[in-house]
């Protein structure tokens, strides 16, 4: 029997009796406005999403759009489970902080106190700075995608991600120095949390945080093979219509968390009333990193800590696999959203604003005054194109171009740049560029002064590409990658059949489609080292054979 969707499969909670002074009393009819804003996935034919509101802890709305599982024509409804990808991170982030609170753990531990297998790197890394993304560490899905088996196409666990993270010979930068995202501190933490107690990181945050909480639908993703009733498949669409796209990994802690959107607003709520942790462990989930030079971080306890519209907002998204996620509190209003989807290219993020828009009518500030127009100063036009070319980070090797159009100077993403001075420029996101001799230096706006140093466009003949051409081999990605020439071009081979080409940038480097940044080294004179640049993996070195 074919089974009937109709819009009573759409379940909507509206509160009784809304006083004045509520968000939704402000706002007419605010169910049939989300309705519209997920219009494209009310259908029996497509993946979809949740959408979950609460405020003053008590439930708004709830609704579902579209189908869990495309197969078995299984329609999403408010309980439907998710994966909520790094959502997550703030669940992990409290278990270590309940640990921290219980004396069991300290912020200040050197993570190989606990976890041996990694390497000294000379200077600890901390549980804080795993907490804050300050550790250094690479991330060891980056890895592993380097090494010809992306997340996604092996089953790994735990153990290979401790495997990975042990034969990692350099951080990306000193423990503490910058803020970079990585999900080996994450999955590190689970880890750590698991050794600490004796139990497994699920039994503990079972007891520890949802049970509590009344979180009866949220556990984690710790064996994919386990049966979880209510699940939505994930997917990806492609030309010829939906595919599955199913995280078939055992890692978590980075991400992993199966959840409804309604019970995402009850651990919302609890930031509130602290039935779990009290104050403490609320304060400390929202208290931001601090770099060495004490710089203030927009990141806490795998929260972001943002402002949207003039008003305070602690939120996280997630994605992994075809899964997308947002949670976001706006604290001020006591308002939370809730977005969980099994649809790679929808948007979280961009619904749960629209959303919060419904309910924060004439609450957020007022709209901020347009972009100034160019500072008052005039500079020849020559004088302005001069700054034109190709700047390299010298941090990462990474590239900043900057280039002249319509007879205005802008980035290579197309930002306005203005001079304020003979030297200093006016970023239209906020930056600041200060020029120098040979270079510039970014002056970002949370205080940051990252240099860059000029550097020519490399053009190189076929002789000088095919002196790149060899064996070069990682011991930490545990790979060999042929650099070859085909067809004039300078390309790049590893397992199973990945080809990619390679676009030169300055002298030895150059950049792929895939977004790698490729970099030669010479000994005496003759290429010797290869250097690989990733998101979020910095110079990971191959010797030429």
């Amino acid at each position: 029997m074919k089974i009937v969707r109709a819009v009573s499969l759409v379940v909507l909670f509206l509160l009784p009796g809304i006083l004045p002074g509520n968000a939704a009393a402000q706002t007419p009819d605010p169910a049939a406005k989300v309705d519209e804003i997920f219009a494209e996935w009310k259908s029996q034919e497509s993946p979809g999403c949740t959408v979950a509101v609460s405020e003053n802890g008590k439930t708004l709305l709830s609704r579902a759009y579209g189908m869990a599982d495309l197969e078995h024509d299984a329609p999403i409804t408010p309980t439907t489970i998710f994966e909520a990808g790094s959502v997550s991170k703030q669940f992990t982030a409290a278990a270590a902080l309940l640990l921290v609170q219980q004396g069991k753990l300290a912020l200040a531990d050197d993570v190989r106190k606990h976890v041996p297998e990694l390497p000294d790197y000379g200077k600890p890394i901390t549980i804080a700075h795993l907490i804050h993304h300050t550790s250094g560490l690479r991330d060891w899905g980056a890895i592993v995608g380097v090494n010809g088996w992306p997340r996604g196409t092996r089953i790994h666990t735990h153990a290979h991600m401790l495997d990975v993270a042990s034969r990692q010979k350099a951080l990306n930068y000193e423990p503490g120095a910058e803020f970079s995202y990585t999900n080996t501190g994450y999955n590190l933490l689970a880890v750590i949390v698991e050794r600490v107690t004796g139990q497994t990181f699920a039994e503990f945050t079972r007891q520890q945080i949802f049970e509590p909480l009344g979180m009866k639908h949220t556990g984690w993703r710790d064996d994919f093979t386990r049966i979880v009733k209510g699940r939505a498949i994930a997917y990806i669409k492609a030309e010829d219509g939906f595919h599955s796209e199913m995280p078939f990994e055992n890692v978590h802690g980075n991400g992993g968390l199966l959840t409804t959107s309604e019970d995402l607003l009850l651990w919302n709520e609890n930031f509130t009333h602290g039935k779990v942790g009290g104050p403490a462990l609320i304060e400390a989930l929202q208290r931001r990193g601090r770099l060495n030079d004490n710089r203030e971080i927009e990141y806490a306890g795998g929260l972001f800590m943002l402002n949207y519209e003039g008003l305070p907002e602690v939120s996280h998204g997630g994605a992994t696999a075809g899964y997308r996620a947002f949670l976001a509190r706006y604290p001020g209003q006591r308002l939370s959203v809730a977005v969980l989807c099994n649809l790679g290219d929808i948007d979280p993020d961009g619904l749960s604003h629209r959303v919060a828009d419904l309910f924060l009518t004439g609450k957020k500030a007022a709209a901020p005054a347009p972009a100034p127009p160019a500072p008052d100063i005039q500079l020849p036009t020559d004088e302005i194109a001069a700054r034109a070319g190709m700047y390299r980070h010298s941090r990462t090797g990474d590239v900043l171009r900057l280039e002249m159009k319509e007879g205005k100077l802008r980035t290579g993403g197309g930002r306005a740049v203005w001079p304020l001075s003979t030297s200093l420029f006016l970023v239209e996101n906020g930056s600041k560029l200060d020029f120098i001799p040979n270079g510039l230096r970014v002056l970002t706006p949370d205080g940051d002064t990252v240099p860059f140093d000029r550097v020519a466009e490399a053009v190189p003949t076929a002789a000088q590409l095919a002196e790149y051409v060899g064996d070069y081999t990682s011991d930490e990605a545990e790979v060999t990658w042929k650099v070859a020439m085909e067809e004039g071009k300078l390309v790049i081979k590893w397992r199973p059949d990945t080809v990619v080409a390679l676009k030169p940038l300055y002298a030895d480097a150059f950049h792929t489609e895939n977004g790698f940044l490729i970099r030669f080294f010479r000994k005496e004179g003759k290429i010797s080292e290869l250097s690989v640049g990733l998101t979020r993996v910095r110079d990971l070195r191959f010797e030429r054979r």
